[in-house]
């Protein structure tokens, strides 16, 4: 179902709340990501949102496949509050958030 790996998601909730500290970073990370983990980023953050439900992921990653417009780290970090929702969106998906920033802040 989802085809990017919770950590990296994580990974994505903890560099956009360091702001402009993280901001380089953040961009690099997202751009390095492929096409599909760079869409279904786009999708759990639109289930976060409450854009589509859980439900309807499928919907959603189509449609962020099929509406690419601008590069997806500017996209995505021009989104207000975009680590929340991410974590709702990861949460929405079944996926113990807690657990995920467990591991990531052990292994970093």
């Amino acid at each position: 179902m989802i085809e990017i790996s919770p950590a990296k998601v994580v990974h994505v909730i903890y560099q956009s709340r360091e702001g402009d500290m993280g901001d380089r970073e953040l961009h690099a990370f997202i751009r390095a990501l492929n096409e599909d983990e760079q869409a279904h980023l786009v999708a759990i953050a639109w289930v976060g949102r409450g854009v589509y439900e859980a439900g309807d992921y499928a919907e959603a990653l189509a449609t962020a496949y099929r509406e690419r417009a601008v590069p997806t780290d500017k996209y995505l970090m021009g989104m207000p509050h975009l680590a929340e929702n991410l974590e709702a969106g990861l949460e929405a998906m079944g996926i113990d958030v807690s657990a995920e920033e467990e591991a990531f802040l052990r292994d970093h």
